[in-house]
């Protein structure tokens, strides 16, 4: 039997899945020669509380992950921790979208370190073609961004299957995956190991007899809606695994926010304060990137012995100057119980698209508008937080720049 048996696209395969392996590691490798071939871990701040955001091939060896940094040094105590870099994997990620739009007009990231490529249309229309293609890819990789920097690259009829295909042998692998191959793939995977199933999701599949991804083939479409997912949901899963597309779609933006593990001074309120006031400042610069508005201001808190504290504020109105996203924190932030802090969070929620051409009737909310646009366009052109409220300058020296895991959206802001 083959895959055509079970109904999978028959296609030629024309989705091709880029995937930088371990992505910010291996950038500082190639930067600093004398970290190649030891195990690294890059944070986003060093901080006695600071987590393993990425770690390299050889760190990944000892069971480091993302991981406490107490944990990882247990685990490997020659383990190089850096503090993470955006500009240096900005510039990355920039040539890698370069290369990547040179194939197809159709094609963008993902996440920062993975993205896609759809071929139709193009000359990429035989196996032959296809696995060229990928060898060019990885070479041209090397040669204009680094000999160190290498990539898995993935080819399937839909994105999950090309994206599953760039997965099976990392790093550096190249794999194409078709209705002819695709038993045998998926016989040699776990049921966790396809994208998107985990946790509960795996344990809905399990309770009606779907232990393999085999298993999951085989399901009906009737068992996977009514059975596991009682929704639409079970009619995308059975498309999904035969190659058909379902996911090319934008996601919905809910919630923009910026999040610290606070470094020192957990219990010093003036100073909890300036830091979170640069948050705002951070948060109001997402939001007005992202050309949105907000109604809702949340504030959570972590504290040392592993409580939280959790508070939200609803405007009647949209917002998305700083000064109503900082005067509602600060609200939140004076009704916490005390205690030592340990992480510091704010977002903005309840979203939409402001009303561009709306002016408002009060002559002080327009001048704020104004001096608000004046300060993105001084901080976009010469550096974030080149220009900040005196409060925020205790935060603006103290917090760094975050990498936005899950999002592309913020480096071509740093752009």
């Amino acid at each position: 039997m083959t895959g055509r048996d079970y109904g999978v696209n028959p296609a030629v395969p024309q989705i091709m899945w880029i995937d930088l392996n371990s992505a910010f590691a291996t950038i500082e490798q190639q930067a600093h020669p004398s970290l190649r071939h030891r195990p690294v871990g890059i944070v986003n701040r060093l901080s006695p509380n600071c987590c393993i955001i990425t770690a390299s091939y050889e760190a990944r060896k000892f069971g480091i992950k993302v991981t406490r940094r107490r944990e990882a040094l247990a685990k490997c105590p020659e383990l190089v921790i850096l503090e993470s870099d955006p500009p240096k994997y900005n510039a990355v990620y920039q040539k890698l979208k370069a290369i990547m739009a040179d194939y197809s007009p159709i094609c963008g990231m993902k996440s920062i370190d993975e993205g896609y490529i759809d071929l139709h249309g193009t000359k990429y229309d035989t196996l032959e073609k296809l696995t060229t293609l990928g060898y060019e890819i990885k070479r041209r990789v090397k040669d204009e961004i680094g000999d160190y920097i290498t990539i898995n690259v993935g080819i399937g009829a839909n994105r999950f299957l090309a994206k599953q295909a760039a997965g099976l042998h990392k790093p550096d692998g190249m794999d194409i995956i078709t209705a002819d191959n695709i038993l045998d793939v998926y016989g040699e995977l776990a049921l966790e190991d396809l994208t998107g199933i985990a946790g509960q999701l795996g344990r809905r599949l399990r309770r009606v007899g779907i232990n393999t991804p085999l298993d999951f083939l085989a399901a009906s479409e009737s068992t996977l809606r009514k059975s596991v997912f009682y929704d639409i949901n079970g009619t995308y899963w059975y498309q999904r695994l035969r190659g058909y597309e379902v996911d090319d779609y934008e996601t919905h933006l809910s919630v923009i926010g910026r999040q610290w593990a606070v470094d020192q001074n957990g219990d010093d309120d003036e100073y909890l304060l300036g830091c979170l006031s640069y948050l705002a400042e951070c948060v109001g610069i997402k939001l007005r990137f992202r050309s949105a508005a907000a109604r809702g201001v949340g504030l959570w808190l972590r504290y040392d012995n592993g409580e939280t504290y959790r508070r939200k504020f609803l405007y009647e109105a949209p917002l998305s100057d700083n000064r109503p996203i900082w005067l509602a924190a600060e609200k939140l932030f004076e009704r916490r119980p005390p205690g030592r802090v340990q992480w510091l969070g704010l977002y903005v929620y309840n979203l939409s698209r402001p009303n561009e051409q709306q002016m408002s009737l009060l002559t002080d909310i327009n001048r704020a508008h104004g001096l608000t646009r004046a300060m993105d366009t001084i901080n976009q052109r010469y550096g974030a937080a080149t220009i900040h409220s005196a409060r925020a300058s205790v935060g603006a020296e103290r917090i760094k720049q975050k990498i936005p895991f899950g999002s592309t959206a913020y480096f071509d802001l740093l752009s």
